[in-house]
């Protein structure tokens, strides 16, 4: 790996003693607070309505198959690569410290500037979504202002060093899995073949389908996006090597069991078209079967939920721009630890402020460019620098291998540029600009500093 210039050296000398006190139930437990936010609660009726009803249901394979396949990418790469940042260092390797890596590694975080609070902005406006069904009388203006300041309250929890924030996530993912298994096991008495299957059409292998497929599962790996997160944190995780890839794995299997089942109970409970037009499907669900009392009290578990979900996304996100100042790749203000707490307090702080200006915005109108943006810029070259790092470095020591590779690195691949041939215009427009202005600023910085491309030959 590559050596960290004296001058990011100089900026933070106690930036290379992150604790490692994550075991794996910890580590397990926030991707999964991760992956099972507000989402699902509210995507699931935009999914069955991308398809008109119960054949949406095979988004969530689709994604699940995307989703584990790039999740053994994950996993190869975390254990070979320890260190806080995830795909900042991937990149960054595969492509060459002094070369390429250098601009993809810097897109990433750039992107990550943008993407990162607009995850977050997502989990802040559901809570606050949601909090109209308590309040239905709660103006417009004070769900936004809500959503405004939940990213800020978030920043004030997690202003503490790891091993208090990694006790806390298990506590969260407790009420996480709770809202899923609720929904589940009232709904297993009720599950009905005959509405799972109720349209037996032959499916029309047409562009209309396969890009309603497409849609719909962009919804879903919105709702599994975040399997990957203790990468972010690898530098704060006891034997990297064995808990990453366990982790990875067994939460995407966890989730997507989740997700078909929460999805089949709905289906199998509420009228078809109320469902599709719901704005609080699990609140009316559970209303449904067990009276308004257990509806309100659901929308407060959703409730935490929403806030365990956006705390371990913020809490991941911040280490990103930590790592690539480290590397002097970044700006260097970014690689301060906080002299007590240890922790990347700027990145924490800058992120928060950032998030907590896009909670005032509208979910719809960042979930589809948030995607785009990310599949652009960091998921599909990760996937593609992961074959080039197998080719140019056989050596490298690898506590984890890819299972059956390399045939989840090509579903990987060929599930991302999928994603990107069905997104909406308006989300490939917004994607191509991120890059686009991310690259105009690397090369101008670049040639000031003599880097690649613009770095002399001796």
């Amino acid at each position: 790996m590559a050596q960290i210039p004296a001058s990011a050296r100089s900026t933070a000398p106690e930036a290379q003693h992150l604790r490692r006190e994550l075991g794996l139930a910890q580590s397990t437990s926030l991707a999964i607070t991760d992956m099972v936010g507000i989402g699902p609660y509210i995507t699931i009726p935009l999914l069955l309505a991308t398809m008109g009803g119960p054949k949406a249901l095979l988004a969530w394979f689709v994604g699940a198959a995307i989703a584990f396949s790039d999740g053994l990418v994950w996993a190869e790469l975390g254990a070979a690569f320890p260190k806080a940042g995830g795909s900042y260092n991937y990149l960054r390797e595969a492509y060459g410290p002094a070369g390429a890596g250098r601009w993809l590694s810097f897109l990433m975080v750039w992107q990550i500037m943008f993407s990162a609070p607009l995850s977050v902005a997502s989990g802040s406006i559901g809570f606050a979504n949601y909090f109209h069904y308590l309040e239905p009388g709660m103006p417009v203006w004070g769900g936004r202002l809500m959503a405004g300041l939940f990213p800020l309250l978030l920043v004030v929890l997690l202003y503490r060093h790891i091993g208090a924030i990694g006790n806390l996530s298990l506590v969260l993912a407790v009420g996480v899995l709770g809202g899923c298994l609720w929904i589940v096991v009232s709904g297993l008495p009720h599950l009905s073949a005959a509405r799972l299957f109720a349209d037996r059409a032959p499916l029309s292998m047409n562009w209309a389908f396969w890009a309603a497929l497409g849609h719909a599962t962009l919804y879903a790996l919105y709702d599994y996006f975040g399997y990957y997160n203790v990468c972010y944190l690898a530098e704060e995780i006891r034997d990297p090597g064995r808990v990453i890839p366990r982790a990875i794995l067994f939460s995407i299997a966890t989730v997507g069991t989740l997700y078909v089942l929460m999805t089949a109970s709905f289906l199998s409970v509420m009228p078809l078209d109320r469902l599709l037009h719901t704005k609080f499907v699990a609140s009316d669900y559970i209303a449904m079967l067990e009276g308004a009392a257990a509806g309100k009290a659901m929308t407060l578990l959703l409730l935490w939920i929403a806030f365990s979900s956006v705390f371990s996304l913020l809490l991941g996100y911040s280490r990103i721009p930590y790592a690539a100042a480290l590397d002097g790749n970044f700006f260097r203000v970014f690689g301060r630890l906080h002299p007590e707490g240890g922790f990347p307090y700027v990145s924490l702080i800058v992120l928060g402020v950032i998030a907590s200006i896009f909670s005032l915005g509208r979910l719809n109108e960042v979930i589809g460019s948030l995607i785009a943006t990310r599949v652009l810029i960091q998921y599909l070259p990760q996937t593609i620098g992961f074959f080039i790092l197998r080719r140019r470095e056989p050596q490298l020591e690898r506590p984890f291998r890819m299972w059956l590779y390399p045939v989840p690195g090509v579903i990987s691949i060929a599930g991302w540029i999928y994603v990107l041939a069905t997104a909406a215009p308006r989300s490939l427009i917004f994607a191509f600009g991120v890059l686009a202005a991310g690259s105009a600023a690397y090369f101008t910085r670049a040639k000031g500093r003599r880097e690649w491309p613009f770095r002399t030959t001796q």
